[in-house]
């Protein structure tokens, strides 16, 4: 995965955009009675970016990591000020290329991990140069065909 050069840290004086939010919550179970009005606004940057400073946008490119929910296009939210933990998907650089995988520990060694079964672990040891670039936090993607959006 390389890096765009759109993946500029977003700034702390955004202007808001408050959008429009239709109740609190929707059920993915049973229906429940709609409610025909909007109830307050919403900003996406507050819900989805805590550190504004250290937080990138990343395209992600290739189907390493669509176990996890993270498909070829979508758009990553990479919060570089987080410390990076087993588990956590992050952005890592090795010996000078960058990947997305999972962090994982398996007998105090560490590896990265697709969450793909046709793509093999990664030993850190492996590698001459290891970096940790950023922890992913979002990812997000389309639900319709692009097709029908306009």
């Amino acid at each position: 995965m390389k890096l765009p050069h759109v993946a500029l840290p977003l700034k702390a004086s955004c202007s808001k955009l408050l959008l429009p939010l239709a109740g609190e919550s929707i059920s993915a179970g049973f229906p429940s009675p709609a409610d025909d009005h909007i109830e307050i606004g919403i900003d996406l940057n507050e819900h989805l970016i805590r550190h504004p400073t250290s937080t990138f946008f990343l395209r992600v490119s290739g189907h390493s990591m669509t176990g996890a929910g993270i498909r070829d296009g979508d758009l990553l939210l990479v919060d570089r000020s987080l410390t990076p933990r087993p588990n956590y998907i992050v952005v890592a650089v090795l010996d000078g290329a960058f990947t997305l995988k999972r962090l994982t520990r398996h007998r105090d060694v560490l590896y990265l991990e697709a969450d793909h079964p046709d793509y093999p672990s990664l030993d850190l040891r492996d590698h001459n140069e290891v970096h940790i670039w950023g922890v992913a936090i979002y990812s997000i993607h389309r639900l319709t065909p692009s097709s029908l959006s306009q």
